[in-house]
């Protein structure tokens, strides 16, 4: 069995390169998230953020730089244009620790709440499928739509699919949440219920990487937030210092322009 370091951080990057083609979308980008903390990454559309987020959990290759969890590096095979992941099993296990909330919910249309919810703990990690709905409801409950067990995804509103899709995440149990823009597809209504259950994952200390345009949500919820501009980080810090005194211009142009 693999030992798992519990002082390492959950994920580290270390001067990760991401390109298509020729256009470099990520120019060599390190980052560290410390267990049972929350790193927010901000910045303007095509800065690298969701790409960054995507490649922490290897649903994307990237060309060069190092990605380690819990103190194991991935192993990769190739180089450059031709990298890609060498260890299948590394590979399942890393992306079902580190859990994907999408922006578009992802919920399959032709299951029930509690079927998504169940899916890939039951068929990916082979658990038990009683143990399971028994955590599926708890977690439903939790984000405060345990009445939508048996209801179809499209009787939901996004909210409410947004919040089935955190729980499908929680379900996993994964070692930590990635947020790839989880509000952004929501009315703002809607939005505040979503901030809410991430505000109370926050709360609990868990582990969470947060790519985010909602400037109070990385700033109410973050332990370090990451402005990312053109592939590259512009300026990293404690929300207080970023949000209150940032350093560099491009990212007081950004927080004016967001703010306007």
């Amino acid at each position: 069995m693999r030992h798992v370091s519990e002082t390492a951080p959950v994920i580290e990057i270390r001067d990760l390169h991401k390109a298509y083609g020729a256009l470099e979308v990520l120019k060599g980008v390190s980052m560290t998230a410390p267990r049972g903390h929350v790193i927010s990454l901000i910045g303007s559309s095509g800065s690298g953020k969701s790409t960054l987020l995507r490649c922490a959990n290897l649903l994307e290759d990237s060309q060069q730089g190092e990605i380690v969890f819990e103190g194991e590096p991935v192993k990769w095979k190739g180089s450059g244009q031709n990298r890609h992941p060498s260890d299948r099993n590394q590979i399942t296990r890393i992306r079902t620790n580190l859990s994907m909330v999408f922006q578009q919910f992802n919920l399959w249309s032709h299951m029930t709440i509690l079927q998504n919810v169940m899916e890939a703990p039951v068929t990916v990690m082979k658990r038990d499928p009683a143990d399971v709905e028994a955590k599926a409801r708890d977690y439903l409950a939790k984000v405060g739509i345990g009445d939508k067990c048996d209801v179809w995804p499209a009787q939901l509103s996004g909210g409410q699919q947004q919040r089935a899709a955190i729980a499908r995440a929680l379900c996993m149990e994964p070692r930590a949440l990635l947020f790839d823009e989880p509000t952004s597809a929501l009315d703002p209504e809607l939005e505040q219920e979503v901030i809410r259950v991430i505000k109370a994952l926050a709360n609990e200390g868990r582990t969470m990487l947060i790519v985010t345009h909602d400037m109070s949500l990385a700033r109410d919820v973050s332990d370090h937030v990451v402005f990312l501009h053109q592939g590259k980080i512009e300026e990293e810090g404690a929300p207080d210092a970023l949000f209150g005194s940032p350093k560099s211009t491009r990212l007081q142009q950004f927080l004016s322009a967001v703010s306007a």
